[in-house]
C-alpha cells in the first residue's frame, strides 16, 4: 500500500469532477513474482479506473505463493482508494 500510495496521481479531470471512491483491481501474481491479468472488479470512474490499473502493473515483484513446495501463480484482490483533500 505504501507504493501505491507513493505513486498514484490523482488523474485531473476526476479531480475537476470531484470524483472520489475506492477501485477494486483483482490481478495474478504470476510464478516468477510478476504482475500478470489486471481487471477491475468494482469500477469508480474511468479514469480513476485507468490510473489503479497503471498502478498495479507498476508493482514490484512479489514472492510468488508456494503450493507443496513449488511456486504456483494466484490471484489478489486490492482496494485503491481515491480520495481528495
Amino acid at each position: 500500500m505504501k507504493y501505491i500510495e507513493a505513486h498514484i496521481n490523482y488523474p485531473p479531470e476526476a479531480a475537476k469532477s470531484n470524483v472520489q471512491g475506492e477501485v477494486v483491481v483483482h490481478f495474478v501474481v504470476n510464478k516468477d513474482g510478476s504482475i500478470g491479468e489486471v481487471e477491475i472488479v468494482r469500477s469508480v470512474d474511468k479514469d480513476l479506473d485507468q490510473e489503479a490499473i497503471r498502478v498495479v502493473k507498476s508493482l514490484p515483484k512479489f514472492t510468488p505463493g508456494h503450493k507443496n513446495g513449488e511456486a504456483v501463480s494466484m490471484w489478489y484482490t486490492l482496494s485503491v482508494p481515491f480520495k481528495l483533500k
